[in-house]
């Protein structure tokens, strides 16, 4: 029973280290998307996000993803679509850490590029789907379709930065994670 503990207790707390490495990935997506916005939806905070979940872990991206669009909604604008955008985010993050337990998935960058280039066409979809309550049920489709041609700028945009951000923040994660707990690691 003392073991359970300790792993609830371990996944919720979090060290100087951790905070430090979360604080600076948390700036990088505030950054990124602040200096991108004039590119409707071609940002690079998904791929950072995907990234962040397949080579540090779920929990992770969860925070990363959830206070990013706070801290960047504060000044870009908050509205009900923060709501959607946290819902979304945290989906997505969700069944990435589901499928980076696929061990072709885990080694493949290729494979994990073309995942994220769905993921822009997912984050569309789910992004209408959860914003359909507070817009009306009947503007879904017509919400959805008109989004379309974003979505697919938003889907080549991720495949473009999670090829090019991947050999960098990896390196980045894995080799601090590996120093931190003595090349021990699950990723």
């Amino acid at each position: 029973m003392n073991n359970s503990n300790r792993t609830i207790y371990s996944v919720f707390s979090l060290g100087v280290k951790e905070l430090s490495l979360l604080s600076m990935m948390v700036a990088l997506c505030v950054v990124s998307r602040t200096f991108f916005q004039f590119i409707v939806n071609v940002q690079p905070v998904t791929a950072i996000l995907l990234i962040i979940t397949i080579y540090w872990g779920t929990y992770q991206g969860l925070i990363v993803g959830l206070l990013s669009i706070l801290i960047t909604n504060f000044y870009m604008g908050m509205g009900v679509w923060t709501i959607a955008q946290i819902t979304t985010y945290s989906l997505i993050i969700l069944l990435t850490g589901l499928l980076k337990k696929v061990p072709k998935f885990k080694q493949s960058i290729m494979v994990q590029a073309i995942y994220a280039g769905i993921t822009g066409l997912l984050f569309g979809l789910l992004i209408s789907a959860v914003q359909a309550p507070f817009l009306g049920i009947s503007a879904f489709l017509p919400y959805y379709l008109a989004g379309v041609p974003v979505d697919v700028m938003h889907a080549f945009g991720n495949v473009v930065f999670y090829l090019l951000l991947t050999p960098i923040l990896r390196k980045l994660l894995t080799q601090t994670i590996q120093k931190w707990y003595g090349g021990k690691t699950n990723i």
